[in-house]
């Protein structure tokens, strides 16, 4: 197999050499979804690839095209949750499972239109801290695969998810009460 970390490899060939990692990462997301979502982890993954398609991007590394990817797939399933919402009229909220390492020890459940939310407040404060949660939480990407993508120290990266999640978590539990 070609090596998928060249950075002048068009959008499908990265696809082709990342799609079973990215297809075990949108099962993964849809298994916290609820229980009659439409969306499945290949439609998912296909749809991901229909925004990554068009962008004249160079891709630094395999790191950075399943970072994106990841992010592609939080957005489209951010997109079907306020759809979701806004058709049953303000509804049961969009729940999934958050990992233990975003909230804590103990598993919560958590609306992932907060949680985009937060990520969002968080952005204001730090593009840096928010990217590195989403490449950690959603792309499942390791502290020194984020710091190949963000282009810092794997120490800066972890000093910056440590306070993200902090926050995250105080966001989060704040906006529950």
């Amino acid at each position: 197999m070609a090596d998928p970390s060249r950075s002048d490899r068009a959008p499908e060939e990265l696809l082709g050499a990342v799609y079973d990692e990215l297809k075990q990462l949108a099962s993964a997301y849809l298994s916290r979804e609820r229980n009659d979502h439409t969306l499945q982890p290949t439609a998912l993954v296909h749809e991901a690839y229909v925004k990554l398609a068009p962008q004249d991007v160079t891709w630094a590394s395999r790191a950075h095209f399943v970072g994106v990817a990841a992010v592609a797939m939080r957005r489209i399933l951010v997109d079907y949750a306020r759809k979701h919402k806004s058709a049953k009229r303000g509804g049961e909220l969009h729940r999934m499972d958050l990992d233990l390492s975003i909230v804590g020890e103990e598993e919560e459940d958590l609306d992932l239109i907060s949680l985009d939310e937060a990520l969002t407040g968080l952005a204001k404060l730090s593009e840096r801290q928010a990217r590195i949660v989403e490449l950690r939480f959603f792309g499942g990407l390791t502290m020194v695969e984020i710091a190949e993508v963000v282009e810092v120290s794997a120490r800066t990266v972890e000093n910056d998810w440590r306070f993200a999640r902090a926050w995250l978590k105080d966001q989060l539990e704040t906006g529950a009460e």
